[in-house]
């Protein structure tokens, strides 16, 4: 395994499937606009909406229901603008609920608009990653308009019961929104058994390409353009569509159909191959998330001791690429507010590692970092201070 790559932050982004790639190219022929009304127009259009059927069964909603963006944050974003929109029209309903653990195109856009004035209540979880249903009881009233919960979280990997908070979020007469971007392709996801109202997905989370996504939205949903002009997506979103990276969306979405049973099963070996080995090799470690209900592909392991951007930068010498909760910026350490919203201490946090899996891994590659982390861990231990 000397002097070749391992590629363990596939939440981060996954590298295109060759299938995709293929599709990509060949949709480049397909240089018409998808809304013109010649052949070549035709053609694209068609191969957008063979695209959208695709997707549409992927996450088992009605193809109409499918509006494509530029990927899950401008999906998210356009969700609570809808709702911000609502509010100011004078609603009854003038409350939105959501968790302290959300993506960061969430966290943002909660941040911007309590600035602005709205309320909006961010539900506590546990030491897991899990979000209480008592506790969320406790949230919801008559005054909420929208709930929004991610399905899979990208750092820890726990998974919420997206079902009944949906059925919560309905019983009060407010519309469910969820992030389910790190779960495609690795858990079952489904619109219609779920019964939520909004689902944001993003394509290169799943061996699609960059720079395209999907807001999925049920017809009874409230819904206005987060992006005007023109009549894209029958008016819900415009521009000019991206008709090859929507074929390779399309595409994606078939692969993860037609996998997702043995790529749950593989990507689930594989991390309980890499927590048992490091746990076995490596004093005193600890495993964040929930263990029961957790993504199959994220493992996040605190070494207590050891900075996580020094473990990361060992690893990376070692050919061994990987992600840290902590994020060094403006010259000062912050370590992971998800860590941190779990009960995670401040310095497990910062000495968190998340590795997460994808399809091109393999045992082999398991064994490598098996053998390469302890003594990193050891050295790092020795030189710390604390």
């Amino acid at each position: 395994m000397e002097n070749q790559i391992i590629y363990l932050d596939n939440n981060a982004t996954t590298p295109m499937a060759e299938e995709v790639v293929a599709a990509i190219a060949d949709a480049n022929a397909l240089f018409g606009n998808a809304s013109s009304m010649h052949s070549y127009g035709r053609e694209a259009a068609y191969a957008v909406e063979q695209a959208r059927a695709r997707v549409a069964e992927l996450i088992e909603c009605d193809p109409e229901e499918i509006v494509f963006t530029s990927g899950a944050s401008e999906a998210n974003n356009t969700v609570f603008s809808i709702f911000r929109d609502i509010i100011d029209l004078g609603s009854k309903r003038n409350r939105i609920v959501t968790t302290t653990i959300e993506h960061p195109s969430i966290v943002e856009t909660v941040k911007f608009l309590r600035s602005r004035g709205y309320a909006i209540d961010e539900v506590p979880v546990d030491r897991t990653g899990m979000v209480s249903l008592d506790v969320l009881a406790t949230y919801l009233g008559e005054d909420v308009a929208l709930v929004s919960v991610m399905t899979g979280n990208n750092e820890i990997g726990t998974i919420q019961p997206i079902a009944e908070i949906a059925k919560m979020a309905h019983a009060v007469g407010a519309f469910m929104h969820t992030d389910a971007t790190q779960a495609i392709g690795k858990i079952p996801v489904t619109m219609k058994s779920w019964g939520v109202d909004y689902l944001s997905l993003s394509g290169h989370k799943f061996y699609g390409p960059k720079g395209i996504g999907v807001l999925a939205a049920r017809k009874k949903a409230p819904f206005e353009a987060f992006v005007h002009g023109g009549h894209q997506e029958g008016g819900k979103r415009a521009g000019t569509y991206n008709t090859p990276s929507i074929v390779g969306l399309g595409v994606a979405s078939e692969i993860a159909m037609r996998d997702l049973e043995s790529e749950h099963a593989r990507l689930w070996h594989l991390r309980e191959m890499l927590r048992i080995g490091l746990e076995e090799r490596i004093p005193n470690i600890v495993v964040n998330g929930n263990q029961d209900h957790c993504l199959p592909g994220t493992l996040d392991i605190s070494f207590p001791s050891a900075e996580g951007e020094s473990i990361l930068l060992y690893l990376d010498m070692e050919g061994i690429m990987v992600s840290t909760g902590s994020a060094c910026a403006s010259g000062s350490l912050e370590p992971s507010y998800v860590l941190l919203a779990s009960g995670v201490d401040i310095e497990l946090a910062h000495g968190s590692i998340r590795f997460s899996f994808g399809r091109y891994n393999t045992e082999e590659e398991v064994l490598y970092v098996l053998e390469k982390m302890p003594p990193i861990i050891k050295r790092l231990r020795g030189m710390s201070t604390r």
